[in-house]
Order: C-alpha cells, then structure tokens, then sequence
C-alpha cells in the first residue's frame, strides 16, 4: 500500500483521490486480487468517489456566472446554475 492509499480520504485532494480510483480500478479489472483484499478496496473506492463529488460540488458552489447588460456589457455575477 502506498503513503496516498493510507493518507485519510478527507484529506485528500481532488487530483488525489481521482488518481488512487483509477489505480482501483486497475487492480479490479486486473482480476488478480484475492476476494477479500477486492471488496476492502471496492469500499475505498466508493468512499474515494464520494469524496470526488464532494469536492466537485463544492467548486461548482464557488463558480459565478457573469450576467451582461443587454448591449453584452457585465453587470455584475450571479450563482452558476448547473442545471440549465
């Protein structure tokens, strides 16, 4: 196990986290993990995910749009909606 599989998921960054579900994932595509070994780093993954969209959501509350005048000059921002 590496020093970033031991480091505790809520510390981890983005680029982090995405960088251990993607060695996970190899490893399960792989087959050559013993069952038991297989389930405890399927359940580090879905924790890894989870942290993943955690963090996304919070950048996603960060990002502004900017709202324009209707000559298309800025105005002034307002909350990004990503469901538009």
């Amino acid at each position: 196990m590496t020093d970033e599989a031991r480091k505790p998921i809520e510390q981890m960054s983005f680029e982090e986290a995405v960088a251990e579900l993607e060695r996970i994932v190899t490893q399960l595509e792989g087959g050559q993990v013993p069952l038991e070994q297989s389930i405890a780093i399927y359940e580090r993954g879905e924790a890894l995910k989870a942290r993943c969209e955690a963090l996304l959501q919070q950048a996603e509350a960060k990002i502004e749009k900017l709202t324009l005048s209707a000559d298309g000059q800025p105005t002034g921002t307002e909350p990004l909606d990503v469901d538009e």
